[in-house]
């Protein structure tokens, strides 16, 4: 009765030539963006993950992919200026940038556009239809603790993430939902899989769990940044069902251009969207 699934999973669309990269070189190969998975990307609050998440769900858009994000924790105006800038390589974009970058999201990029709390059972019949409906690749869901759930309702986080899960096994879709950790004695300290906010489901039931830390051990007690070698955030791999790599990668940022770079060298890159669009 299976085995035309496990033909498919080696030979087929679920092989790995199949497997989405996240437009990291240094990622290739050790994680990779499948379909019909649900991925955490969990941090510390201002440690970057929202912006990481940007810069990938920006690199998958190159490859041709179509990415919803649902951020109720910020105004679409401003996940788009900062994927803009992401976009250009540069903190000031010119104005004829922005409209042919804003051009070139047609068709790639869809918006959900809500701010505030949003009720679990919404949020999963957002799933649905930006799937069943739009035929759209990626989901993302800016944060678990706007998805109308208490705190202390770790029951309701269960349901809530087993949906998710449902969906994305069944539908195809691949869900990013974001998280945050729970507040500890010192930000210094790189954070784990059970500093993960929430009922232990949450990153129970998920296919990946990917972890994004600032290196505050960077800045000296003075505030002044030690040798330019060091990386500025670590992005960790803390859980992955289906590939057996887990590992940490370093990065390095350039705020000007909101950028994580993969060496100390590299420099900010722009997609000439304006000759595309043109």
């Amino acid at each position: 009765s299976f085995v035309d699934a496990v033909i498919d999973r080696f030979h087929g669309e679920g092989q790995a030539a199949n497997w989405t990269p996240t437009g990291f070189d240094k990622m290739r190969d050790k994680f990779d963006l499948r379909p019909g998975e649900v991925t955490v990307w969990a941090g510390i609050n201002k440690h970057g993950k929202t912006t990481f998440l940007s810069h990938v769900m920006l690199n998958l858009m190159q490859q041709g992919a179509k990415v919803c994000v649902a951020s109720m924790e910020m105004r679409p105006s401003d996940s788009m200026a900062k994927m803009t800038m992401q976009a250009a390589g540069t903190g000031s974009p010119s104005i004829s940038f922005i409209r042919a970058f804003h051009k070139w999201t047609d068709g790639r990029l869809w918006i959900y556009d809500h701010l505030g709390r949003l009720e679990s059972k919404r949020a999963l019949a957002v799933a649905t239809f930006v799937r069943k409906e739009l035929g759209l690749d990626h989901l993302v869901i800016d944060s678990l603790m706007k998805c109308g759930i208490g705190v202390d309702d770790l029951t309701g986080q269960k349901d809530f993430i087993d949906g998710l899960c449902s969906i994305a096994r069944d539908t195809g879709l691949h869900i990013h939902l974001v998280c945050h950790m729970r507040k500890g004695e010192n930000e210094r300290m790189a954070p784990g899989k059970f500093d993960v906010k929430g009922a232990g489901e949450v990153t129970d039931l998920v296919d990946n769990l990917v972890i994004v830390w600032k290196n505050l051990r960077k800045e000296s007690k003075e505030g002044q940044e030690t040798d330019g070698k060091d990386p500025d955030a670590f992005v960790r791999i803390a859980k992955q069902r289906h590939h057996p790599w887990e590992g940490s990668f370093a990065y390095w940022f350039d705020k000007d251009s909101q950028q994580f770079l993969e060496a100390e060298w590299a420099r900010p890159t722009f997609i000439d969207v304006q000759r595309e669009v043109a």
